[in-house]
């Protein structure tokens, strides 16, 4: 431990020296965060350049999920629901000085529905310029398409962004900032895009780094090297909040750590095996000991935050170790000589992979290997990238993943809901696991604007994942951030989808 933090305090001061801390000079803020740039892609790295407010789209979303005009001003859908026209924004110019043409809205959008993304859940028959908007024809009405023109996966680029063949050259958005300089994975320098179609920032600029050990991100927060940090560990976070120069704030996101399942593997296929695993899971033990938020063990998939995907009177997930014993002994299972369980002579063992970005994960990862084993089932543990989870989703390799699962990534949560549960699952939900009523119940609720049809549509589809557990809930999402004292405006937003940098300024 000691050797580690040596390591951590080593790396802290070499980015302290070799990256001149922006908001030194009170004009610029520089914001650390675990997630790395990995490509220019926006199907891949979107959330970064929408983060920093380089790159934007079609629709927007406020702090509380209402959507709202961004680079379309205004859209209407026909009255049978399958024609949907954007009117793009007058005076809007990329970085570059070219004029935002529908003929660019659309080349971004074909772009992403080809792409994995949400927009590849959408019934899009074609997406096509019409006079001075962008068309969206569907095969069928899908009343959410707006909320996923919001999603990070849909920004707009510009054409000069790509090359010849499609190949992503430059991160050239239409934001209150462009980039000035891009190292991939970990840093990015933006400036005050001066050209900008709606309000300016106070700021001139700002910074991104991307700093993976949840000690070092702590660290430039207390160092003053970086003034918007986020997603803290629990010690990280009960150090800075007594520190004079920093402010920190937890905010409930509708985002859950989640056990991912695949229900292909002859171990879990069955659902009385994956209620077993969820009620070997002591839910209040993780919240208390490891995230801090004691009350912010999932009871349910989806926390309170997300509103009407919340169900109140739902029967809660619970933590009982003998009730997981007897599930498995009528599967089949019974103890060995060492406690671990045997069927048709196979061991009960499974390979967890988890990553560590967010730094509660290999912790919660350790606390479900010992809880796990208690019961029977014994879990190995790889600590990778996060890269793993979706790899080993596509080749079919993946037994169990841990990770924390965004479900405001669309300001309707249906779009995201559709990626995970929808039919053939999808990277970060469902593997190896259908349900035809949901799958129709989503395709239902996303094609409705009706809210008491959405209400029906969204309780059968709760009451379903919270039988079957295809993915099993752990905790609820608290996002942690430091803030410097003397930086004012920061709005920490619940959705992720901005760092808000456009709206903050130093105080005097």
């Amino acid at each position: 431990m000691y050797l580690l933090r040596c390591a951590t305090i080593v790396l802290a001061l070499s980015i302290s020296i070799f990256t001149p801390a922006l908001g030194a000079d009170r004009t610029t803020v520089s914001v650390a965060a675990p997630w790395e740039i990995k490509s220019l892609d926006p199907s891949v790295s979107g959330f970064a350049f929408q983060r920093m407010q380089v790159m934007e789209t079609l629709v927007e979303a406020d702090s509380t999920g209402m959507l709202r005009p961004a680079l379309a001003s205004a859209w209407e859908v026909s009255a049978d629901g399958l024609a949907w026209r954007f009117v793009l924004r007058d005076g809007v110019t990329f970085h570059n000085g070219s004029a935002l043409r529908p003929e660019a809205a659309v080349a971004a959008l074909v772009r992403a529905a080809e792409k994995p993304g949400v927009l590849g859940k959408a019934p899009i028959d074609r997406i096509f310029a019409d006079g001075e908007a962008v068309a969206v024809a569907l095969s069928a009405p899908f009343a959410a398409l707006p909320s996923l023109l919001a999603h990070s996966t849909t920004v707009i680029p510009a054409p000069e962004a790509f090359d010849g063949e499609g190949k992503p050259v430059a991160a050239i958005g239409t934001g209150p900032f462009r980039v000035d300089t891009l190292s991939p994975p970990q840093r990015m320098v933006v400036v005050r895009f001066e050209d900008y179609w709606g309000e300016k920032p106070a700021i001139e600029g700002a910074s991104y780094l991307a700093a993976g050990r949840a000690e070092t991100r702590a660290l430039l927060a207390e160092s003053g090297d970086a003034d918007l940090v986020f997603t803290l560990d629990p010690a990280g976070y009960a150090r800075l909040a007594t520190v004079e120069s920093v402010e920190t704030t937890a905010v409930p996101i509708p985002r859950v750590v989640t056990v991912k399942l695949n229900a292909g593997h002859p171990f879990l296929s069955a659902p009385e095996a994956r209620r077993a695993l969820s009620l070997a899971i002591d839910r209040d033990g993780i919240a208390a000991g490891i995230t801090r938020f004691p009350e912010s063990g999932a009871t349910q998939l989806f926390p309170p935050a997300l509103g009407a995907w919340h169900e109140a009177g739902l029967a809660p997930l619970v933590h009982d170790p003998e009730e997981a014993k007897r599930l498995l002994a009528e599967l089949g299972w019974a103890a060995g000589d060492d406690g671990i369980l045997v069927r048709d002579g196979k061991r009960f063992t499974l390979l967890l992979r988890t990553f560590p970005d967010r730094p509660e994960l290999p912790l919660i990862a350790a606390a479900l290997q010992a809880q796990w084993r208690a019961v029977g089932i014994e879990l190995e543990v790889s600590v990778s990238s996060y890269t793993e989870i979706p790899a080993g989703h596509q080749d079919g390799s993946l037994h169990v993943a841990l990770y924390a699962r965004n479900y405001g990534l669309t300001p309707d949560p249906v779009g995201t809901v559709l990626a995970d549960f929808g039919p053939g699952g999808g990277d970060w939900g469902a593997m190896g696991w259908e349900n035809a009523e949901v799958a129709a119940r989503l395709d239902e609720i996303a094609a409705t604007a009706d809210e008491s049809v959405r209400a029906r549509g969204i309780s059968a589809v709760v009451e379903a994942l919270q039988r079957e557990l295809p993915v099993i809930p752990v905790v609820w999402y608290q996002h942690t951030v430091a803030i410097a004292a003397d930086l004012d405006g920061v709005v920490v937003d619940p959705l992720e989808r901005s760092y808000g940098l456009s709206r903050v300024s130093w105080k005097d």
